[in-house]
């Protein structure tokens, strides 16, 4: 199976993919725990149905050394015991954040403030740009139909 598109063979794109790339790298290197950044990460797209978003976060995850067992719950994070509360806060604004057509209000203030009972602002910020971030490029690999299966850890960094 091959994708649909090249991001990174057209002149205008691949110069925009480069920037949404160091965009990534940007968040990665923020004030956010890695763990916690991994688990949004792969919530978001397994929300979304981006395989091969799923791939690279499940690996990149586990080559940082996360559990099995905590990747294998994180689609059923409310029913597992396995995150913090921290994370478990992340994981719901995540939620939250990504099925905005679901959520008639958006982000609601209660799931907003269980965040923010473990996050300062930099680190909300930070949350919701990657929120965001996943959710485009999710998007832009669906609509490339990109292939998963053969990303190694640590491809893109």
């Amino acid at each position: 199976m091959d994708a649909r598109l090249n991001y990174f063979a057209g002149e205008t794109t691949g110069k925009a993919l480069k920037h949404v790339m160091a965009a990534g790298r940007t968040l990665k290197d923020g004030p956010l725990p890695a763990a916690t950044l991994e688990l949004v990460a792969l919530r978001v797209s397994q929300i979304n149905g981006c395989a091969v978003c799923i791939d690279m976060h499940t690996k990149d995850a586990a080559a940082s050394g996360e559990s099995a067992v905590r990747l294998h719950l994180v689609a059923a994070w409310r029913e597992a015991t396995v995150f913090t509360e921290a994370e478990r806060a992340a994981l719901e604004l995540a939620e939250e954040g990504t099925r905005v057509a679901d959520a008639a209000g958006g982000v609601s203030d209660a799931v907003w403030a269980r965040a923010a009972q473990h996050y300062d602002e930099e680190q909300l910020t930070t949350l919701a740009m990657m929120v965001s971030f996943m959710n485009m490029v999710n998007r832009l690999n669906i609509i490339a139909q990109q292939p998963a299966g053969s990303y190694e850890p640590g491809q893109f960094h």
